[in-house]
């Protein structure tokens, strides 16, 4: 991906307005991200997993042993299972791994620690199957809290979890939140904070389920991490491996210079797009492979 094409994708994005109600959050988010196609080989159909609504994402030759829990971005308040698709279905294509996309409930009608419940009550009725965990932006973070709850719960740990973009830190230390505001076509400080007060609904953003970041990360499952320099959540990502790495878990960062968040989006446009969606979907595919002959997670 040449410079110019790298600023050509950010000028796609743009920073929303403040002080919009959710409800109109959503139909803009919904009018751009929720009828894009996902190709004639897949199939979406409605179920629950745990009594949370869900989408099963059926790619067709789909079909090997295992399932991705696809954990959809938003920032807690917007988005959706279909919404999720759009990254769950080409993950699943590239890993020949089944995927379900969660519709977890949202902030502000229900707060934290809302999604972090529908999150754990999906992954326990999936647990006794090989599963892998991916997300983005929010539901990034919102997969690293699963892997906390799971793990208090004494319920076996996912084969690994791949992460686009994550929201790790909901207090915005973050020197990138910061140094890259001019540079981030999407956000900036007060976007996250507005999202961020909306969600924690009152709660210790210092929660290590809001901002896993801060979290005891040891015996979590390996990691793969992908963020873009264009971010202003940058460092929510090299933090998170910085730390996970001290504390002994397999962890991979991918990192695309001048890539703005969640640049997967921009598969078929964006060569870096296409090989960061073939790496993760390599890395699903080898962690299913490892646990089901059992290799230590």
């Amino acid at each position: 991906m040449s410079a110019e094409e790298r600023e050509a994708a950010r000028g796609m994005m743009r920073k929303g307005e403040l002080g919009r109600s959710p409800g109109e959050q959503r139909a803009e988010f919904d009018e751009l991200f929720a009828n894009l196609p996902l190709g004639d080989d897949v199939t979406l159909s409605e179920r629950t997993l745990g009594g949370v609504p869900a989408l099963d994402v059926r790619v067709a030759g789909a079909d090997q042993d295992g399932v991705i829990l696809y954990l959809h971005g938003g920032a807690y308040v917007i988005g959706s299972a279909r919404t999720g698709a759009n990254l769950a279905a080409p993950l699943s294509r590239r890993s020949g791994v089944p995927a379900v996309s969660l519709e977890y409930r949202l902030a502000p009608e229900h707060p934290f620690p809302a999604g972090v419940h529908d999150a754990l009550a999906a992954y326990r009725e999936l647990a006794g199957q090989n599963v892998v965990i991916a997300g983005d932006s929010a539901g990034g973070g919102l997969a690293l809290a699963l892997l906390l709850a799971a793990r208090a719960e004494g319920l076996p740990q996912p084969a690994g979890a791949v992460l686009f973009s994550p929201w790790t830190d909901l207090t915005l230390t973050g020197p990138s939140i910061d140094a890259r505001d001019g540079y981030d076509p999407l956000f900036s400080r007060p976007n996250m904070a507005e999202s961020a007060e909306l969600y924690l609904g009152g709660a210790d953003p210092r929660n290590e389920l809001a901002s896993p970041l801060f979290a005891d990360l040891t015996g979590l499952p390996p990691l793969l991490v992908q963020v873009g320099t264009a971010e202003v959540l940058l460092d929510d990502s090299l933090r998170l491996v910085a730390r996970a790495a001290e504390q002994d878990v397999d962890v991979s960062l991918d990192v695309v210079a001048g890539a703005p968040h969640v640049y997967q989006y921009f598969a078929g446009l964006l060569p870096e797009a296409d090989e960061a969606l073939d790496h993760a979907a390599t890395f699903l595919q080898n962690r299913l492979r490892d646990k089901s002959v059992g290799a230590v997670a």
